[in-house]
């Protein structure tokens, strides 16, 4: 009988800030052999923005890349979407290794329920339906008029919430068909993919019966209503249609951190500015392919938020906080609003560092954000109609950090500068 090896949970974290960081060397190789950058930091810069599906890049004339270095940057994204590390522990079992801590360590958001009995089953299932999707938008795009290796790389970079672009038009170069496609299947790379597996053997109305993903498309109509309301206030559009598909397209590949833009956000204003902004700090659902802090975690401090103001009242009221009609537990209320502070102290030190690059705030502030959201565009030197060029290579370095730790969730990153994990007897 085969004997299978259980990784621990600190073998875990290991295991997969390596699988990242070697992935991220490795796929700075093409990009240093085809001559598109001449030094290393620009080279690992793209390839961690494409694995991590940042979409942040330091091309300026994209029109003088090769197909196959625009195809390479594509795939990153649509490797890194569902995880390279999932996709890594799908596999390893052949190997007598049971990998699923591993998997947990990468999968982003704080609920990583199975779907099936055995983890490699529930890997395979969900990336056969993230090809699926990726396969279906391939033929809306073609449909649309799009040219198959267009369609292609565009598919990769949506279902991996990505946003790398063949052209420095971004997504304006998409026909007004080819942008609402990406917009349906951003909307859907950015919801609970577990929801699927449940909605082909239950449903349809699976989807609709979770508290996270309703609140998701609650934000995300919300949002595209105000920001809509802003543009039309403020006479930034004549044409009604327009502003509409402006708003709902931005405020979709933000809050899934897609990054696609078309036009120039940084014109708008500065309410509806300041609304996108703030999109910086939600993310898409657990579990889904998009980055940022995850709606769910959003849901359990505005549930403690609105429990604390009960018991300020009612203070011995038994209030316990629920979702989907079940309990979260005290842990996981914990680990979320601890996971938001960290990721706050993440940013002011991150933007802290790339201050050392005599940025101007605004910049500075939304780089971080951005990089650590995992979204691509920010504001002022990093806005839609610019690159990270600009920035020099300690602050280069400094955003890919920041790519990779957001990626993984901070904790996976910054537990192996713990002296608790070199030294397991300091945590007894």
């Amino acid at each position: 009988m085969k004997r299978v090896s259980t990784l621990k949970a600190r073998d875990g974290y290991l295991i997969v800030s390596s699988v990242w960081l070697i992935s991220c060397i490795l796929g700075a190789i093409p990009f240093l052999v085809s001559g598109t950058f001449d030094n290393f930091i620009d080279a690992f810069f793209e390839s961690c923005s494409g694995f991590t599906t940042t979409g942040a890049t330091v091309i300026d004339d994209l029109g003088s890349v090769s197909r196959p270095i625009l195809f390479w940057r594509a795939l990153t994204h649509w490797l890194g979407g569902m995880g390279i590390v999932v996709f890594f522990m799908a596999l390893i079992p052949s190997f007598g290794i049971n990998g699923q801590i591993a998997a947990y360590s990468e999968t982003p958001g704080p609920s990583k329920g199975k779907i099936t009995a055995r983890f490699t089953d529930t890997a395979k299932n969900l990336y056969f339906i993230y090809t699926g999707f990726t396969a279906a938008e391939v033929i809306i795009l073609k449909i649309s008029n799009m040219s198959w290796f267009d369609a292609v790389t565009t598919a990769f970079s949506t279902m991996g919430t990505g946003g790398f672009a063949n052209t420095g038009e971004n997504a304006g170069a998409f026909s007004t068909p080819a942008k609402i496609t990406v917009i349906l299947f951003m909307l859907l790379a950015g919801l609970n993919f577990n929801l699927y597996y449940k909605a082909l053997r239950h449903g349809i109305r699976a989807i609709f019966r979770d508290q996270e993903a309703r609140f998701y498309i609650c934000i995300i109509i919300v949002w595209s209503v105000l920001i809509f309301s802003g543009l039309i206030f403020y006479g930034t559009y004549s044409d009604l249609p327009a502003a509409f598909l402006d708003s709902i397209f931005h405020v979709i590949s933000i809050i899934t951190t897609t990054g696609f833009t078309f036009g120039n956000y940084e014109v708008w204003p500065t309410f509806s500015k300041i609304m996108l902004f703030l999109l910086f700090f939600v993310g898409g659902c657990a579990c889904s392919t998009g980055g940022g802090i995850k709606v769910s975690r959003i849901q359990i401090v505005l549930k403690l938020i609105k429990r604390s103001f009960s018991l300020r009242v009612h203070p011995y009221r038994v209030a316990p906080l629920t979702i989907n009609n079940a309990e979260i537990s005290t842990e996981t209320t914990i680990r979320s609003t601890g996971f938001i502070f960290m990721y706050l102290v993440t940013l002011l030190g991150g933007s802290l560092l790339l201050s050392l690059n005599q940025l101007d705030f605004i910049t500075g502030l939304t780089s971080a954000a951005s990089c650590l959201g995992n979204i691509g565009p920010g504001f002022g030197l990093v806005g839609p109609a610019f690159t990270y060029s600009s920035l020099s290579g300690f602050s280069k370095l400094v955003c890919s950090f920041l790519m990779i730790a957001g990626r993984l969730e901070l904790y996976t990153v910054f537990v192996l500068f713990s002296g608790y994990y070199w030294n397991p007897n300091k945590s007894r």
